[in-house]
């Protein structure tokens, strides 16, 4: 998720991008579903007569997969997959996802780069989600993304490390204030209160705030709400874009009482 200081907040928004090396194995694919002789009318015969459900040896997965319909078929998989991955359709829903569409496409060739890959990207954006999440103090939904990044490979080694940020998050003892979507977007009086009190409590804690907001506008004008409601007094922090909208306010950490004794013990010793 994009950050940016008050006095520069262009927009941005997350979107999984379909790299040069993906799109290169995709469309080399489909070339040779393109140049690979079609299947004769005996062999579509033999396939209508078998739809029974079965368990394929793997060498006549092989087979199925060299002929130029299942170049073809892997092809739309993985297009489909790719589909779903970048427009969030990660693991639901159950009859189009992209988690599904991968694992289809690794039955059939294990091996296969591009759905390996998007398998990586499924856990790296439920890390991302997740992130957003524990920074806007949904702890919860948090532990709920990472879980499905489990469901997908447990062994990632960046789930261990959301998992801790995610544990230190909670025990930050911050502020966190949700607000009412519909309402920011009519700018409605109940949210303009909300704001107002909310810099009255950065005032008095002397916060740090961290605004998200669905739009750069959203998140410039929840700010002058909060500048207008503390008259005198410098508010600091940021605005990032998200999904939702919502308050942090960061409480200052007191320092601890051994780096306290320290400090005078070295003052005395001067």
């Amino acid at each position: 998720m994009h950050t940016a200081q008050l006095t520069d907040i262009p927009g941005c928004s997350y979107r999984t991008t379909l790299t040069g090396r993906v799109l290169a194995l995709l469309l080399a694919t489909l070339i040779m579903s393109c140049i690979s002789p079609s299947p004769g009318p005996e062999v579509k015969g033999q396939e209508r007569e078998s739809l029974r459900i079965r368990t394929l040896p793997t060498s006549e997965l092989a087979q199925q997969i060299n002929t130029a319909e299942g170049q073809r078929m892997l092809a739309d998989l993985l297009f489909a997959g790719l589909q779903a991955l970048d427009n969030d359709r990660l693991l639901t829903p159950l009859d189009d996802n992209a988690h599904a569409r991968f694992q289809r496409v690794l039955a059939y060739d294990p091996d296969n780069a591009i759905a390996l890959r998007g398998l990586q990207d499924i856990v790296a954006r439920y890390l991302e989600l997740a992130s957003e999440a524990s920074r806007q103090g949904l702890f919860d939904e948090a532990g709920v993304l990472l879980d499905r990044a489990r469901f997908v490979d447990e062994e990632h080694p960046g789930i261990v490390t959301a998992a801790r940020e995610l544990q230190i998050e909670r025990d930050s003892g911050d502020l966190f204030f949700s607000f009412d979507s519909s309402g920011l977007a009519a700018r409605s009086d109940a949210v303009r209160n909300q704001l107002v009190q909310v810099a009255q409590q950065a005032r008095q804690h002397e916060a740090f705030f961290l605004i998200t907001a669905p739009t750069d506008e959203q998140g410039r004008w929840m700010f002058s709400i909060m500048k207008e409601a503390v008259p005198g007094y410098r508010l600091r922090g940021n605005i990032e874009l998200a999904g939702r909208a919502g308050i942090r306010l960061r409480m200052p950490q007191e320092p601890e009482r051994g780096s306290n004794s320290q400090m005078l013990e070295a003052i005395n010793r001067e």
